[in-house]
């Protein structure tokens, strides 16, 4: 059966038939009358076998003798016990000068690390106070090699870049508090995105110049203007090309294509509304775009190839969807381009939450579910103001001055609910109006605290293996 945190464990009787099986081998083994059977399908047994052992039963029983320590020690099943339990694990333990235990040591490395910051106790973490922006921080990202995906076995330094009205952005260790890079100032920024395949860092300020920094130097790499006072970004990947679309202040989308920042199509979208929805498929067949600030406009479904390859003498294939009032949109992760958004129904005068499955044909939007209450916290005294989510937890950040971390859980029909967890304080309110933004990997937390003075606090929380 599978346990909440997605490893394959056994029943007690089972296990107990495991064991039984594993002492008989044991004992044919040693009797010096008996014929053994050749020495790999001995191994080829243990190991699978072994497979049915959780962690520490593995470890127990690799202390048993020579074979089977040399069995418990396989790549194999330590990696298959990591996949289990994390679906994603960084290749670069591979990389190890001892190969055979690579797998192993990253699967105890990762669960001790997700212990910690499940409990969050004092003496399990350390707090940064990343202190240098002279302005309110309006966004944060990490760099490439700080992964959510999942920690390398080697402790290698973690990058976050934040950008602020300050005119600047900033690169920071989060390990040891130190400014990594910083840029000239400009106009006020008001977003900051990061491109995690090439490890760019993409910012826009409020005159609508677009620039795209080398994130390990903070080198300017290319710029362009869109002339707009404010902009949505949204980077993407397709058929191993680069794409940045913008979404702008009179309604357009503007597309993007190469870190050069070369033109490739415009697009109107909502006349006269801001587009601050600007979403793109899983597939990377569909771009969503809209305006959130006009309850009678309903997104705008495009075709990606519209916008990254169009045809001069077509018109963009497009398509309007069949609700109006979108305050909030997702493509669902796992499918290839299910779109969630929470709209206001115009019968009940109430928000309501819809599923879309966007297909090739244009005319075809059908509803598939409503959505339902699984489960609700009201921890933090004052309003939440950030939200990051992760395959492992949920962190909310709050002008409480507190940000609030829940971790998933399997329930017993299979299914995921939360669990709430701990907070994690940020300060003193003489000081600071509370949390504005927060972020995550898998071993840290940053959030950004709003400064009284005017001058944002980064706070850095570091969980340590």
């Amino acid at each position: 059966m599978a346990t909440s945190s997605g490893r394959m464990t056994i029943m007690p009787a089972a296990r107990d038939l495991t064991y039984f099986f594993l002492l008989l081998l044991h004992n044919r083994r040693t009797r010096k009358n008996v014929t053994m059977d050749p020495q790999h399908l001995l191994g080829d047994c243990l190991i699978h076998v072994f497979t049915f052992l959780t962690e520490e039963d593995l470890i127990r029983a690799s202390s048993v003798c020579m074979n089977w320590h040399n069995a418990a020690e396989t790549p194999w099943l330590w990696r298959r016990m990591c996949l289990q339990r994390w679906g994603f694990c960084s290749q670069a333990v591979l990389g190890s000068p001892h190969v055979n235990n690579s797998w192993k040591k990253y699967f105890l490395r990762r669960s001790h690390l997700e212990t910690k910051m499940k409990e969050g106790r004092t003496g399990g973490y350390t707090c940064k106070s990343l202190r240098g922006h002279t302005g309110q921080i309006v966004g944060l990202v990490y760099l490439q090699g700080s992964s959510p995906l999942g920690p390398d076995l080697c402790d290698t330094p973690t990058t976050v870049c934040s950008a602020s009205t300050d005119g600047t952005v900033r690169a920071w260790n989060i390990q040891n508090g130190q400014l990594v890079w910083c840029t000239a100032k400009q106009n006020p920024l008001s977003r900051i995105i990061i491109d995690e395949e090439l490890d760019f860092v993409i910012t826009v300020d409020s005159a609508g110049l677009i620039k795209v920094w080398q994130g390990q130097t903070g080198q300017e790499v290319a710029s362009y203007s869109v002339a707009s006072a404010h902009c949505t970004l949204l980077q993407y990947n397709k058929d191993n090309d680069w794409f940045l679309s913008v979404g702008t202040s009179p309604g357009s989308v503007c597309t993007l294509a190469g870190t050069a920042l070369t033109k490739k199509s415009s697009i109107m979208v909502c006349d006269s509304f801001k587009v601050n929805i600007l979403l793109v498929s899983p597939d990377k067949k569909w771009i969503t775009a809209g305006s959130k600030d006009n309850v009678d406009s309903s997104l705008k479904v495009i075709y990606a190839d519209s916008l990254t390859s169009p045809c001069e003498d077509e018109d963009p294939l497009c398509q309007l969807v069949p609700v109006t009032g979108c305050q909030a949109a997702v493509f669902i992760p796992t499918q290839s381009a299910r779109l969630a958004m929470v709209h206001w129904n115009e019968h009940t005068n109430n928000k309501a939450l819809t599923v879309f499955d966007v297909s090739m044909k244009k005319s075809k939007y059908t509803s598939q579910i409503q959505g339902a209450l699984l489960a609700s916290f009201k921890e933090h005294t004052m309003p939440i103001t950030s939200l990051c989510v992760d395959s492992f937890r949920v962190v909310t950040a709050s002008q409480d001055l507190s940000l609030r971390v829940l971790t998933w859980k399997r329930d017993r029909d299979g299914g995921l609910t939360l669990e709430s967890r701990y907070h994690l304080l940020g300060g003193s309110h003489t000081m600071s109006r509370g949390f504005s933004l927060v972020a995550c990997d898998y071993a840290s937390i940053v959030g950004s605290v709003e400064g009284k003075d005017g001058n944002d606090v980064l706070k850095a929380y570091t969980f340590t293996s």
